[in-house]
């Protein structure tokens, strides 16, 4: 176990993270893309879920995300997306964890690669859109993760030293973003797809919201004490 985390401020990747959305973002490029002329498969994407449309468009179709082409294919797989959003499922704990946080005082900020009016809609969805406020979208970022844009902008949001935060998510995009960005990162594996040498560069790897509630109440029943 990693040494004690004195996090006063925890910011939260939200797909993969609060809502078990991965796959179906997955699902939803890839169909926008394949309607769309590009030839992709479903695994060839999902290992860019975590990323944004600007590095997911590049990446697999040498597309601009900026670019008409790149528009108009967004633009689908939002609405494709938004066609598999009422059958998505928080993960296990996630409302729990987030009230446990609140209640020690400790500041809770976003911090996802998903622009605002998704994220309002994964909020509602995993039940929790009450209780996270503030936040950092792709609208606040020039780059998405693993690019340390977003995560700055929640740090500054927040109005919180470095060494007194912590990230929560489910990508090594996270990890690497948080890394960039002088931030820890706990990861979790409820996003599904990466392994723990995937994750190696979090300072903690757990199952889901509900398997770090459990340790940080064990603990010492103050998140500010555990990684």
């Amino acid at each position: 176990m990693t040494p004690p985390l004195r996090a006063t401020t925890v910011l939260f990747d939200v797909d993969g993270t609060l809502i078990d959305s991965n796959g179906a973002h997955a699902q939803a490029w890839t169909q926008a893309l394949q309607e769309h002329g590009v030839n992709v498969d479903a695994d060839q994407i999902r290992r860019l879920i975590g990323t944004g449309g600007d590095k997911l468009l590049p990446s697999v179709a040498n597309i601009g995300e900026d670019s008409r082409p790149g528009k108009i294919i967004a633009k689908r797989k939002k609405s494709i997306f938004d066609t598999l959003l009422p059958g998505l499922q928080p993960t296990r704990g996630a409302r729990a964890l987030l009230e446990y946080l609140r209640e020690q005082g400790v500041h809770l900020v976003i911090a996802s690669s998903a622009d605002d009016r998704e994220l309002d809609k994964l909020l509602r969805r995993a039940n929790v859109d009450d209780l996270m406020r503030e936040r950092a979208s792709k609208d606040d970022a020039a780059a998405s993760k693993p690019d340390p844009d977003i995560v700055q902008a929640a740090l500054a949001k927040a109005h919180a030293p470095h060494d007194q935060c912590v990230l929560i998510g489910d990508t090594p995009y996270d990890i690497e973003a948080a890394r960039r960005a002088g931030v820890d990162a706990i990861a979790l594996r409820c996003g599904g797809y990466w392994d723990d040498e995937n994750l190696r560069g979090a300072v903690a790897i757990f199952d889901d919201p509900a398997a770090l509630l459990s340790h940080w109440r064990q603990c010492d029943a103050s998140p500010r004490l555990t990684a």
